[in-house]
Formats: structure tokens, sequence, C-alpha cells
């Protein structure tokens, strides 16, 4: 099987979590993937006191889900944070492809989703920056 391309701005969708025609910042000097969501938390539900992870994708419909789990990750600038993840498909030039996605408050950013390298690597997909170039935008002010 031959590797896929992207660029280094793609518009995707997320399905099952109703999130469609976003714009994907595809970062190889990030690990794993981000999507913005915002009311992130957990919950405990029912005489159990069931986890139940909260959250609203891109400031959206609430939603809510038991598959999940949480991690650390180290931002950019060294610090650490407590991450929720999830497992869903994305679909990228009109092909579905499992992710492993972190929900986080991506309002500070240009992008609501970024994709890294875990994504990358484990679909085969190559980046190649002059696809979409007219859609990077981040240099603008330091030229």
């Amino acid at each position: 099987m031959s590797a896929s391309v992207i660029g280094c701005i793609e518009t995707v969708s997320f399905p099952e979590l109703n999130v469609f025609d976003v714009q994907a910042k595809v970062d190889t000097g990030a690990y794993s993937g981000a999507l913005h969501c915002t009311d992130i938390k957990v919950v405990r539900r029912g005489v159990l006191r069931t986890r139940v992870l909260k959250f609203s994708p891109l400031g959206g419909t609430p939603q809510d889900t038991t598959e999940f789990m949480s991690t650390y990750i180290r931002s950019a600038t060294g610090h650490r944070a407590r991450r929720h993840v999830v497992d869903t498909q994305i679909i990228v030039n009109g092909k579905s492809y499992p992710i492993r996605i972190g929900l986080s408050d991506r309002s500070d950013m240009k992008r609501p989703v970024l994709l890294g390298r875990r994504f990358l690597r484990e679909n085969d997909i190559l980046v190649d920056v002059r696809i979409n170039e007219e859609l990077d935008d981040e240099g603008e002010n330091t030229r």
C-alpha cells in the first residue's frame, strides 16, 4: 500500500462527534493530536459511580462518553497537562481513518484541530507542505 499525501493544513471531519469541515494543522513536530472542545470534565454517574467524560466539540452540542482515557502531555513550552483522549474516526480528503485524539481548549490557536506524528505514522500518511500552502498563514508576521 502506498502512502497518502496531505498538506500542512487540511479540512477534516469527525462524523461520530458531529464535527464537519474544520481546518486542521498538520504538525510533524507534535506527537499527539488535539481537537478543540469546551466544558471538558469528568463526572460520576449512577449507582456504580461510572466515570463519564462530558465535552462540547468546538463549543457546540454537549456530548458524553464512558469510552475515554486520561493521560499527561507535554506542551511545546514544556508544561505538563492532563488531557482526556477519545478514539474516533476522522475524514481527511474523503478517506476515513481511526484516530486517538486529545480534547483540549484550543481557543487561543488558529486551527481547532492539530494532527501529530502518531496519526500520520499509524496511517502511512506523508506531509507535503506545498499542498494547501495558500492556507498556511502562520508565518505572515515574521516575514
